[in-house]
């Protein structure tokens, strides 16, 4: 395992190229699969109960997520290895999704999930972790960059499945699996980093006590918590804003808009991370995308002209995909520690999970009584408090 990412050497970008399409891969692993493929099937082996039943597998899977990517971090870090459990992960989330093409039992399907998300994190935590290992911080705004690639890229292969290019489960199934193993492999089996020194006189073990890391990891943490809430409640009803907003928009213009927002949080996000990577302030460019994302929350919740509605939501996706990639790059800065870095991760991964458990509390607390409106006000608010936390970090990070 390559340590202290905070020396002066950089990675060559092919290098980094090539781990940002192994990221790709595990998005696209979870996306396409999540979104379209499982509550497909499980429809097909529940039937008129397959709402009841996706609670409980999406419930059991979000669980088996959050103990897993603890748990995946943990144990890379007391290995000493990330490509090690990357590959395990990667291998076991392919075979697991494989497993479910021959499953005919809605109860098995269940417990083959909850395994599949015990792999996939396996996979993912590890693969995350490992950037900060090799990643300098003169080069983690243009990681995130490249990280936007992979929503993007679920996005494209979710619409691909929707417009009906493959029918069957297996065959979905099978698509998914070879496009994430073709993603991984190269870095699995090409990628060999530069190793970094570490800076004179700085310790990375020491770094990690730092009381200022340590405020601005929680920062970081909850500034996360709530921009993600913020996307799971706008991705739980948007469908039904949108079908209130025009009755005549069609399924398919709906995916194009979050997929060409996505798309283009690529050009946004490789610009600001090189921007910041150059000029610093990574926090403070965090801490404006934020607070544009609730200031397009706001236009949705005023907007009463469908086209305007419309353009708020793709400002939304792209101030949010673009958050969330640089997030990830530069939440690296605050798990200094190379020996507890796995399950930082772990522990920040938590904010994937989490919002599943509070976002519906919220809506049901807000719609049924005042609508769509002022659910996207509170949603706004959320994101502007992610706002000012990450304009109030420590200077020393």
């Amino acid at each position: 395992m390559d340590n202290g990412a905070g020396g002066a050497a950089r990675q060559p970008l092919g290098f980094l190229l090539l781990y940002a399409l192994a990221y790709a891969g595990g998005v696209t692993a979870y996306t396409p699969f999540l979104m379209l493929v499982l509550p497909a099937r499980i429809t097909e082996l529940a039937g008129a109960d397959d709402i009841v039943w996706l609670g409980y597998i999406v419930f059991a899977g979000a669980v088996a997520a959050s103990v897993s990517g603890v748990l995946s971090g943990w144990l890379s870090d007391r290995t000493n290895s990330r490509r090690l459990w990357v590959a395990v992960g990667m291998v076991a989330t392919i075979l697991l999704q494989l497993a479910m093409t021959q499953c005919d039992s809605i109860g098995a399907l269940l417990w083959l999930v909850v395994a599949w998300q015990l792999a996939l994190n396996l996979m993912l935590v590890p693969l995350i972790a490992w950037a900060g290992d090799f990643v300098p911080d003169t080069q983690k705004g243009l990681l995130g960059g490249l990280l936007s690639i992979a929503p993007a890229l679920g996005a494209w292969s979710g619409i691909l499945f929707a417009a009906g290019a493959v029918a069957s489960f297996e065959g979905k199934a099978v698509i998914i699996a070879a496009m994430t193993a073709a993603f991984m492999l190269p870095l699995l089996l090409l990628g060999q980093p530069r190793r970094l020194t570490v800076s004179p006189g700085v310790s990375p073990a020491s770094q990690a006590t730092s009381p200022h890391l340590t405020s601005a990891a929680a920062r970081m943490w909850v500034a996360r918590l709530l921009m993600q809430i913020s996307g799971a409640a706008l991705a739980s009803y948007l469908y039904f804003w949108l079908r209130a907003l025009d009755p005549v928009m069609g399924d398919g213009e709906k995916t194009i808009l979050f997929a060409g927002g996505l798309s283009a949080s690529i050009v946004v996000a490789v610009f600001l991370g090189r921007w910041s990577d150059r000029y610093g302030h990574p926090f403070a460019v965090l801490s404006l995308i934020s607070a544009l994302a609730g200031l397009a929350l706001a236009a949705m919740a005023l907007a009463d002209d469908p086209a305007m509605a419309k353009l708020a939501y793709v400002l939304f996706v792209i101030a949010g995909a673009t958050f969330l990639a640089l997030h990830a790059s530069q939440t690296l800065r605050v798990l200094r520690d190379p020996a507890q870095r796995g399950l930082g991760i772990g522990l920040f991964n938590l904010t994937n999970t989490a919002p599943s458990l509070i976002m519906p509390w919220i809506a049901i607390s807000v719609v049924p009584g005042f609508g769509f409106g002022r659910l996207f006000l509170v949603l706004a608010l959320l994101a502007l408090c992610a706002a000012a936390l990450l304009a109030t970090m420590p200077r020393d990070v």
